[in-house]
This record gives C-alpha cells, sequence and structure tokens, in this order.
C-alpha cells in the first residue's frame, strides 16, 4: 500500500497525534502528516503541529453558521492537502457523516477503554477510567476502531490490554491506559500499510 497521507482531527493536547507524527518523522511509519484541525483554538494540538511545520485550521461552530458548513470546511480543508486517511485524536465531536462518507469510512478513532465496553455518547476522558474502576473490572485498555454515525461504534480494528491495578485512581490508570494508546495508535496504523489491517 501507498503511504499513508494523513489528516488530524483534535480537540486538546494531541499526544496521540504527536506519537503518530514522530513515528513518520522516524522513518517507522510509512505515513505523511499533511495537515490538522482542532475545533479548539487553543488546542495544544494546533500549538505541536505548528512546531512541526504541518498546516493547521481551527475550524469549529465560531467560524461556520451551521455544521453543514463546518463538516464541508473539514472535507476541503482535508482535500486540499491530499488527505487519504483521517486520525481522530481526541477529537470531542461526532463526526458528520459527510466527512465519513467523503473519506470511504478511512476515518480512525482510539478509545481509552477494551469497546464495546465503557463506549458511547459522554464517555471520554477520566469518565472512562473512572467506570472501569466502578465496574471492578480487573483490566482496561485502549481500542482503535473505524468511525461512524454513533459513538464508539466503528469496527474494532485492534486493543492493547492494561491491568487495573489495587489502589488505582482514574487518573493512574488514565496515565496506564495512555502510553498503551501512544504504542497501539501508531502500531495499527503500521498493519495497515502493510496489508495486514484493510479498512
Amino acid at each position: 500500500m501507498a503511504t499513508l497521507n494523513l489528516g488530524f482531527l483534535a480537540s486538546h493536547g494531541g499526544s496521540n497525534m504527536q506519537a503518530i507524527i514522530d513515528a513518520c518523522n522516524s522513518g517507522k511509519l510509512d505515513g505523511k502528516p499533511c495537515c490538522v484541525i482542532s475545533n479548539n483554538s487553543a488546542s495544544g494540538a494546533l500549538d505541536r503541529s505548528g512546531k512541526e511545520g504541518i498546516p493547521w485550521n481551527h475550524i469549529s461552530g465560531h467560524t461556520h453558521s451551521t455544521p453543514e458548513a463546518e463538516a464541508e470546511a473539514i472535507v476541503d480543508t482535508f482535500s486540499r492537502y491530499g488527505v487519504d486517511t483521517i486520525i481522530l485524536a481526541g477529537y470531542m465531536k461526532i463526526l458528520s457523516p459527510q466527512v465519513i462518507n467523503y473519506f470511504n469510512g478511512r476515518v480512525l478513532n482510539i478509545h481509552p477503554a477494551l469497546l464495546p465496553k465503557f463506549g458511547g455518547k459522554g464517555m471520554y476522558g477520566l469518565r472512562v477510567h473512572e467506570a472501569v474502576l466502578k465496574a471492578g473490572d480487573k483490566e482496561s485498555g485502549a481500542t482503535v476502531h473505524l468511525v461512524d454515525s454513533q459513538y464508539d461504534r466503528g469496527r474494532v480494528l485492534a486493543q492493547m490490554k492494561v491491568p487495573v491495578v489495587d489502589g488505582d485512581t482514574p487518573e493512574s490508570l488514565a496515565a496506564r491506559v495512555l502510553a498503551v494508546e501512544h504504542i497501539l495508535y501508531t502500531n495499527t496504523l503500521k498493519r495497515i500499510v502493510s496489508g495486514g489491517i484493510e479498512i
């Protein structure tokens, strides 16, 4: 398969995005970071893209008057930079079917739990890890999945597990899961490039 031309959607810090960019820069991943879009003009992801010299845009309800116009702007921007695969990296909005369909389902997300458990609307950030601990589960982890019109319901591509240990807090579990997210996301993209995973 040819090089992945990656477009990123991020709302906050963008640490998963940075891990993928680092893998591309080091030659570990046959990918090209083409463009970053954030719905948060103050996001760390935009700072990271600027430091990396990657084109970036703020596209949100503040810049466009309707969801349809916002979706069209996302499609137009990614298309202009030759993006063929979209990476959600902490993007805190449900993605328009217009965007998903335009990119033929080549839209990926990572979730900080072992889907289908602890997914769905409102399950993000520390809320996920709080739910895992409340349920008494002995393991958690991360899931890379395709994005469809519902939160966390697209086809699962890969997962990595981490143990839940005695004394865990939502914060300590979140840190352990985030460490494997960085590994899992990049490794999943490598398997897509090699043909080990079809999307």
